[in-house]
């Protein structure tokens, strides 16, 4: 199983980026997809997940702002951004897992990670 995530970059308070996820090696429409984001000196912390069925959860602090999505027949999850803030600069992360997740925000509860990518949001 691989997870590739890109789109990040360095971009102006306010402004929008769509993380991608693509997925290799897994049956991808029966994995639950999340993101996951860190930044220097914090933990891990949840953002964005969609189930299998279509299902979504998001984080209160960016429900309004991110909106996670999937493509089954590309293989790849997506994480919109509007509204972009300084506070919302760290690496984000894409996570799989095959097997029911209760809750979707524990990071330990999914088996599969990307290698991240870098957001970085300028005031």
């Amino acid at each position: 199983v691989q997870l590739q995530a890109f789109g990040g970059g360095l971009v102006q308070a306010g402004d929008s980026l769509r993380l991608s996820c693509a997925a290799s090696g897994v049956t991808f429409r029966s994995y639950t997809m999340g993101w996951f984001r860190q930044a220097p000196g914090k933990e891990r912390e949840f953002e964005a997940a969609i189930r299998s069925t279509g299902t979504t959860a998001h984080a209160d602090s960016v429900m309004a702002r991110f909106t996670i999505s999937r493509d089954d027949a590309k293989n790849t999850a997506f994480l919109q951004m509007n509204s972009l803030k300084p506070e919302d600069t760290a690496v984000y992360y894409c996570a799989a897992e095959r097997s029911l997740i209760l809750s979707l925000i524990r990071a330990n509860d999914y088996a599969y990670w990307g290698q991240g990518t870098q957001v970085t949001v300028s005031s």
